[in-house]
């Protein structure tokens, strides 16, 4: 009887049909919920250019450039820069002396430079390309010799000079000459060291010559006293 009810008392598990609950798939991250406000969009035109910020900025600094050249320039010339090559302007940068500085940089940008200065009167200069040419000493044909001779090395006819201003005066590929034979300081101090050995009509007519060369002059014989005094 024990054992009888011992069977009796145990249940079976039940038939039951076992449920399940499916899992909601993952919020996506990416989609924005209907409880946010939607990320505004742009149109592509409306993003701020960031080239158009970086061109103003390197238009501003090739200005600032050009005018921190003008300080102490005695000659600014252009020079034809159409079929130059990069290895050829890098080879006459080695022939220039440390008195001559070269620069590429647009016309609208040098004469922006120039407004306002002397140096404006290079305007005629503003066309086709041009690098330009700064020289800081009073040795002008000295200055403008390495690259007469660059152009003859290597045969670049074309890329001649398309003008300069000199004591702000513009002197065009037709008068280039002049200044290619400008007397240096040495001949110039020696034309009147000659002339006070002569007679008077000769040291009057080294006076009446340009007053460039006069105050040229003026100076070599002040800095000859200097040294002499500094010598003493």
């Amino acid at each position: 009887m024990e054992a009888t009810a011992a069977l009796t008392s145990f249940t079976l598990p039940s038939t039951k049909t076992q449920t399940f609950q499916l899992l909601n798939r993952p919020i996506n991250p990416f989609n924005v919920p209907s409880s946010r406000k939607p990320i505004p969009t742009f149109k592509t035109g409306h993003f701020p250019s960031i080239h158009a910020a970086i061109s103003r900025t390197k238009k501003e600094e090739t200005v600032d450039s050009v005018r921190k050249q003008l300080e102490n320039c005695y000659l600014l010339a252009g020079i034809n820069y159409k079929g130059f090559t990069v290895k050829q302007f890098q080879e006459l940068r080695k022939t220039l002396p440390d008195t001559t500085k070269l620069i590429v940089a647009k016309n609208t940008l040098v004469f922006k430079a120039l407004e306002g200065t002397e140096w404006e009167t290079l305007k005629p200069c503003m066309k086709g390309m041009n690098v330009w040419l700064f020289v800081h000493s009073e040795e002008i044909p000295a200055a403008i010799k390495p690259y007469r001779d660059f152009q003859k090395e290597k045969k670049l006819e074309d890329n001649d000079f398309t003008g300069a201003v000199f004591e702000g005066k513009f002197y065009g590929p037709d008068e280039f000459k002049k200044l290619e034979t400008l007397p240096t300081r040495a001949e110039i101090y020696a034309t009147l060291l000659g002339s006070l050995k002569t007679p008077a009509s000769a040291l009057v007519s080294t006076l009446q010559a340009p007053a460039r060369e006069l105050v040229m002059v003026l100076k070599a014989h002040i800095k000859n006293l200097e040294e002499q005094g500094v010598a003493q």
